[in-house]
């Protein structure tokens, strides 16, 4: 990597002169971008994870939601300015890779795909505990194996199969949310139809000890709790490249971002804590949501979250191997991983990237099943600081891509950075205070997060670096990105 690295015209190939596939395919309608955007932030984490948030920081989760929400407003801006000027599968690794150096992209690549094969048995064992109480003539074992495998048919069809079943998770996420918000809303107001709320006020927010029962203190331990369920907010970049019109999803999934938290998060958890006082006790036993919905009565709260975490759960696995198969398939690309990575079917799909994601899915399945607490635990904890990882890398990215990008090809410029470099810089601080903060946490095991993460971080980063020294680092795919897609080797 040179000191002046250039932008390429085409981080995708699409079909080649001799009409044979060159990689990737434009296979996403609008509408599924749409949606991917839109149900990105949604992650079952917000369903299943907010309760532990609101029982540490009492109504102050709020400001624990608002202050990670307003990071990943800004990191997602500092994306989309990259990913509109060159819409690529990779997104922020090829970002990486072109701003800071291939050590760069390659570790940053990685770790992300690690990150998301564990996910997949992390979300496979979820879903399969739910189903298993639906149908337990199945082990849940047994379920776990049917969700990947369907799951895992319907990414080696086609990336349109992909969209469509995101699309259709997606909207039951987003239409159930939105549901909770209105009807948590006229119970608060006293206007619900055949519903008596009588814990229901806006009064709870300031009630049973006040707004920060627990002290200014919980607003940050309540930021480590919550942070992670935001990862899945990047997707939408990486599907773009797949779409016939990367550079307006790239831009219209950014500005819709801070609607879409505004909304889904602090929208949904206000309404929670406002229905029942934070500290009662059915917010821990049941979880938050079922428990602001049986204080309305409503019938079969329980089943019905079951259902939408589910659904929840089976969109994050959706996305998840869908994401760790691009990332794989990018990495291929630009020759930090196995060639046959990159190659792709007649239908633009990443067969080798989609089998092998999935493969080491399975195999974390299997250690989740056999040792929860040594081995899974270990791969869990050691991903976990990932997507701070990841964030501030588009932070060093951002500040270093602008100038490339001002220097090369101005009027790609379509999305912008507010106030840069201040609030680049200022994102970038509050991540690595954040880690820092990570360090000082042994009750929720956020020292161990951290420690383990950058433990796996520094055996890729050392990777990187003796595959460049021992002449490696050289890509031969770099020339086909300057020159563009038609001219890339066929992979088909």
């Amino acid at each position: 990597m040179t000191s002046q690295p250039t932008l390429p015209k085409d981080g995708n190939g699409r079909t080649g002169p001799d009409g044979h596939s060159s990689g990737l395919q434009a296979g996403l309608k609008n509408r599924h971008l749409t949606m991917i955007a839109i149900g990105g932030v949604i992650g079952a984490g917000l369903f299943v994870g907010s309760s532990s948030g609101i029982a540490t920081a009492g109504p102050g989760i709020l400001l624990s939601y608002a202050l990670v929400g307003t990071l990943v407003v800004l990191v997602m801006r500092m994306l989309g300015e990259m990913s509109a000027a060159n819409p690529t599968s990779g997104s922020f690794s090829a970002h990486a890779d072109r701003a800071l150096g291939s050590w760069a992209g390659f570790s940053i690549g990685w770790l992300y795909w690690f990150f998301w094969v564990v996910v997949l048995a992390v979300e496979a064992t979820a879903g399969a505990k739910i189903l298993s109480g639906w149908v337990p003539a199945v082990p849940q074992w047994g379920w776990a194996l049917i969700v990947m495998v369907v799951l895992t048919a319907t990414n080696l069809i086609s990336v349109g199969s992909y969209g469509e079943f995101e699309f259709w998770f997606a909207g039951i996420k987003v239409v159930a949310i939105g549901a909770f918000i209105v009807v948590g809303l006229l119970a608060i107001f006293g206007v619900l139809p055949g519903v008596h709320a009588d814990q229901a006020s806006f009064g709870n927010l300031t009630g049973h000890g006040g707004f920060l029962p627990h002290g200014p203190g919980s607003i940050l331990t309540g930021v480590l709790l919550v942070v992670f369920s935001f990862m899945g907010s990047e997707i939408a970049t990486l599907a773009a490249g797949e779409s016939e019109n990367p550079q307006r999803a790239v831009t219209k999934s950014t500005n819709s971002i801070i609607w879409r938290i505004a909304v889904f998060y602090l929208g949904s958890i206000l309404v929670v804590i406002s229905l029942i006082p934070w500290d009662d006790k059915a917010i821990s036993d049941k979880g938050s949501y079922v428990a602001a919905l049986d204080s309305l009565g409503i019938a079969h709260a329980g089943q019905i979250m079951n259902f939408i975490v589910l659904t929840s759960v089976l969109s994050c696995l959706n996305s998840g191997l869908y994401t760790a198969s691009r990332m794989a398939f990018s990495l291929g690309d630009r020759g930090d991983a196995p060639k046959a990575f990159a190659r792709t079917t007649g239908r633009g799909v990443p067969r080798t990237a989609i089998v092998v994601s999935v493969a080491f899915g399975f195999v974390a399945v299997f250690f989740n099943y056999k040792f929860p607490d040594s081995v899974f635990l270990f791969l869990v904890n050691s991903s976990g600081a990932v997507a701070l990882f990841v964030w501030l890398v588009i932070c060093f990215s951002q500040l270093r891509m602008r100038k490339i990008i001002m220097r090369e090809a101005p009027e790609k410029l379509v999305v912008r950075m507010w106030l840069y470099p201040y609030l680049t810089w200022a994102a970038a601080a509050l991540i690595v205070f954040v880690l820092g903060y990570m360090l000082t946490d042994t009750e929720h095991d956020g020292r161990e997060t951290v420690l383990l993460s950058l433990l796996v971080a520094a055996v890729v980063l050392v990777i990187s670096v003796v595959k460049q020294r021992l002449g490696n680092g050289h890509r031969p795919v770099d020339a086909a990105e300057q020159s563009g897609p038609a001219e890339k080797v066929s992979a088909g």
